[in-house]
């Protein structure tokens, strides 16, 4: 058997990947919706293993020459795939966060994720936030939620978490000053 007919058996149309994805989305939504962050978990997870299918996702990105040469993705698909996966990590994010034990490192990745390709994100920069802050890390939480606030200034959770994380940086200034 050849090699390129082994992998053009696997190899799915992409407006099809990102349809199935699509639809894990809202499934994942609807989950959220009835705070069934478990499962929402998991149709989130699923829309962007559909994703993992698509060409250039092995690093090399054949869709940047904008070529619609079978198996490339067009302009409108490539958009249509950030934007899910933009959606689906930061949906990610809150679900994690709605958890009893919260995975607070699962988070701040999930969050840097949507930052890398947007970096205004007003949620994600709180989510960040929140994340490097329950992980002891309040430099970095004060960072990401001074630039949540900058986005939104009247936003009361990112004010009481910059408060939260002031207090926490100022006790540690102190601590350091007594034992010098």
């Amino acid at each position: 058997m050849e090699r390129g007919s082994v992998t053009a058996g696997f190899r799915r149309d992409p407006g099809q990947l990102i349809h199935r994805s699509l639809d894990f989305k809202s499934q994942g939504a609807q989950c959220c919706k009835d705070k069934k962050y478990r499962e929402a978990i998991g149709k989130y997870h699923r829309a962007l293993l559909e994703l993992k299918g698509l060409p250039g996702d092995d690093g090399d990105n054949p869709a940047a020459t904008g070529a619609t040469q079978p198996g490339r993705l067009t302009d409108e698909q490539r958009m249509a795939v950030e934007n899910i996966e933009v959606d689906c990590y930061n949906s990610l994010a809150a679900c994690l966060l709605q958890a009893e034990l919260v995975n607070y490192e699962r988070v701040k990745e999930y969050c840097l994720k949507v930052l890398k390709k947007e970096g205004e994100n007003f949620k994600a920069l709180y989510r960040s936030g929140v994340a490097f802050y329950h992980l002891g890390d309040y430099d970095k939480a004060l960072h990401y939620l001074k630039e949540a606030k900058s986005r939104q200034p009247t936003d009361t959770n990112v004010i009481r978490y910059i408060q939260l994380a002031e207090m926490k940086l100022s006790r540690s200034t102190q601590r350091e000053k007594e034992l010098s």
